[in-house]
């Protein structure tokens, strides 16, 4: 299964709601930064979508945790 690019910033929108950037240098918290990675290596080799499997394990929960919660809303 393949992770696209609109469904990355959705699930990014998603922990930036809940998990908003602190301080006054606004640091991300580590779970949009986490995503932030993937969607900055996917924009630097113009890629629209990848493999889920080669996502890092932390990445993989926090996007099934966003579709779980975006199937039942």
């Amino acid at each position: 299964m393949d992770l696209g690019l609109q469904e990355l910033e959705a699930a990014i929108n998603h922990w930036r709601a809940r998990k908003p950037a602190q301080g006054a240098e606004f640091v991300l918290s580590a779970e949009v930064n986490a995503l932030a990675r993937v969607y900055a290596l996917m924009i630097f080799h113009r890629r629209s979508s990848i493999p889920f499997d080669s996502l890092e394990p932390f990445a993989q929960q926090l996007v099934r945790a966003w579709r779980d919660q975006s199937t039942h809303a």
